[in-house]
């Protein structure tokens, strides 16, 4: 049986294990956390910082695969694992890549991915020199997550909102849609792409609200969408599941944002409106099986469900048996013990039928359920 390994326990290694369970697999997950979401689920739990060289080079050198649900993972020891003959999935190569948002912009430029124009900076006081670049967003080289370690710079008055810390600085796109797509690459090069998803982010928490799947767009913009990513996939070079995040302009023009080299939130929905799950899909990339059918068998929408602002403690779910209660409607408890404001809890899927429908439901559900600190009278 083929020893698997997962840097990270969150929400995505949970939902991964689920999946496992179908599978002829002996599961292992290191994670600092002994009460992370995915800690029961596994075959072998291992306590341990991911970002620890002797951490990851100890748990890697336990498995024949090794993947990834956050990118914040430490690079030399899985490039070490690598040449001792683990599978690292994907390849240390491309996580190094798309862990610097530097270097990840400096690499759509060597393939001649769109993207918008940008200049890396080094510090905050280097802001100075860009007026004229304005408006602009900064993004953090590294340690971003979730819209944190990103800031729209509208005038020199916002400057002081900047990174002092090595950072792009990205023309702000005038978007009309934002879209994510999975691409699937198999072990031996073949390729499977998920429709396109229309992503409704919180301007507040800059994270997604929602999602309508799939996104309404021309079949023009499908194609080219749909080439893009392609290439993209093929660029990287590496076995793996990508989400790469898109922009469409008022203009009409596509432009990718960033990729997620990993399952993703903008995929959660594929559990139950699609053929084959994201999960399922690396499950069969890790153990190198066929790719399945990424296709739709119905239109959804994802309710991503946070932390309430106000809240922080005990987490309890008011309104969940009521959602439960709706025609297509399937929800993804976490199993955070502690919620936050803007923290990630859960998730829900709904099927529906069109996107009046759909946004409809979504309404419905943000309406129905929260997440607080204390049940609600």
């Amino acid at each position: 049986m083929i020893k698997a390994g997962i840097l990270g326990g969150g929400q995505l290694g949970r939902m991964l294990l689920q999946q496992a369970a179908n599978y002829p697999v002996e599961t292992y997950v290191l994670e600092a956390d002994a009460k992370c979401p995915a800690a029961h689920l596994c075959h072998h739990f291992v306590l341990g910082d991911i970002r620890n060289y002797d951490a990851v080079l100890d748990f890697g050198r336990r498995v024949d695969v090794l993947t990834i649900e956050i990118e914040n993972v430490n690079l030399e020891a899985l490039e070490q694992l690598e040449t001792e003959g683990v599978q690292v999935i994907p390849k240390p190569a491309v996580l190094r890549t798309i862990k610097s948002k530097i270097l990840q912009k400096e690499f759509y430029q060597q393939q001649q991915i769109p993207s918008p124009g940008f200049v890396t900076t080094q510090s905050q006081a280097q802001l100075q020199q860009w007026v004229d670049f304005l408006p602009a967003v900064h993004k953090l080289a590294e340690g971003g997550y979730d819209g944190r370690g990103v800031q729209l710079l509208h005038s020199p008055a916002d400057f002081k909102s900047g990174f002092d810390a090595p950072a792009v600085l990205e023309k702000m796109v005038d978007i009309d849609k934002e879209i994510a797509v999975i691409m699937a690459v198999a072990q031996d090069g073949t390729m499977a792409m998920y429709p396109p998803v229309e992503m409704r982010v919180d301007p507040y928490l800059n994270l997604l609200d929602y999602q309508l799947a799939p996104a309404a767009l021309s079949q023009k913009n499908v194609w080219r969408l749909e080439a893009i990513a392609y290439k993209l996939a093929k660029a990287f070079g590496s076995p793996g599941l990508f989400a790469i995040e898109m922009m469409l302009d008022r203009q009409g023009e596509l432009w990718v944002n960033e990729t997620a080299p990993r399952v993703h939130n903008s995929g959660h929905h594929t559990i139950e409106a699609h053929t084959t799950s994201q999960y399922d899909m690396l499950w069969r990339i890790l153990l190198n099986y066929p790719l399945g059918s990424p296709q739709a068998s119905s239109p959804s929408v994802l309710i991503n469900l946070v932390g309430a602002p106000g809240h922080e403690g005990p987490a309890h779910y008011p309104g969940l048996p009521q959602v439960l209660n709706m025609q297509g409607a399937y929800a993804h408890i976490y199993g955070k013990t502690h919620t936050k404001p803007g923290r990630k809890m859960g998730h829900v899927t709904v099927l529906g039928t069109d996107v009046v429908d759909l946004v409809r439901k979504a309404k419905q559900v943000k309406e129905l359920l929260t997440v607080v600190t204390h049940p609600s009278p």
